[in-house]
């Protein structure tokens, strides 16, 4: 039985770092095209259409009830299969093109739930007190409604971001390369030896980009915080 190794694991973290940016470009595009998503679902929810607020809440329900890894498998053989009825040819697209696609789904119904709560969290008697004295709709919003909906949102979004990091993981299964992918590149091509100390590296890896994210939310929410105060709702 082999034993444990620090020094290889050490070794492994060089091996893996350059396979970030695979990662990094898979996480950015999500949280793009997942918040657009996720804006315009959030404005149906709670807009007075009654179909597009079925229609939003019914995504939501399919989204929380899917797998994450069944959602990216559906996406990379489901995709090209409609495409191809069409006499589309998605076959040749980059593995990331599918994998951002997935993984938008499932972050923009996360983040219409985000803002759709964060949004009623906000006493609308400040809306309508700045609209009365003179601002805009769009001031009363973008000054009065939105700096307040953004320091409720801020913690779950941190939160829905590090889970989509974790997540970003389940890329490998369909044969992207990413950090996660190479590492297991690097134990098969050792025979699974040393599986451990890769593993671990890898988990440095990740521990190291999520403290650096909490503690940059950190400073995000004191400096949005900062001079403010807030009306609590029952």
């Amino acid at each position: 039985m082999l034993k444990f190794d620090f020094f290889y694991l050490l070794e492994q973290i060089p091996k893996l770092v350059p396979y970030l940016d695979v990662t990094f470009l898979v996480l950015i595009l999500t949280l793009f095209f997942g918040t657009i998503l996720g804006f315009a679902l959030a404005v149906w929810k709670l807009g007075k259409n009654l179909i597009l607020r079925k229609l939003a809440y019914a995504f939501t329900t399919a989204m929380r009830c899917t797998p994450s890894i069944v959602l990216l498998f559906l996406v990379y053989y489901g995709l090209p299969a409609l495409a191809s009825i069409l006499a589309f040819d998605l076959n040749d697209l980059s593995k990331i093109f599918f994998v951002v696609t997935a993984f938008s789904l499932s972050f923009g119904n996360v983040m219409s739930e985000i803002i759709r709560t964060s949004y009623l969290a906000v006493e609308k008697g400040q809306y309508e007190a700045a609209v009365s004295v003179g601002l805009t709709r769009f001031d009363a919003f973008r000054r009065i409604i939105l700096p307040q909906a953004a320091v409720v949102a801020l913690p779950n979004i941190i939160n829905s971001i590090l889970t989509l990091l974790k997540e970003g993981s389940l890329a490998y299964t369909i044969g992207l390369i990413d950090v996660m992918g190479k590492a297991n590149l690097l134990i098969a091509m050792n025979y699974e030896a040393h599986a451990l100390e890769t593993l671990l590296a890898l988990s440095f890896i990740y521990w190291s980009i999520s403290i650096i994210i909490e503690n940059a939310n950190g400073l995000l929410e004191q400096k949005l915080s900062k001079g403010r105060t807030f009306i609590k709702t029952v």
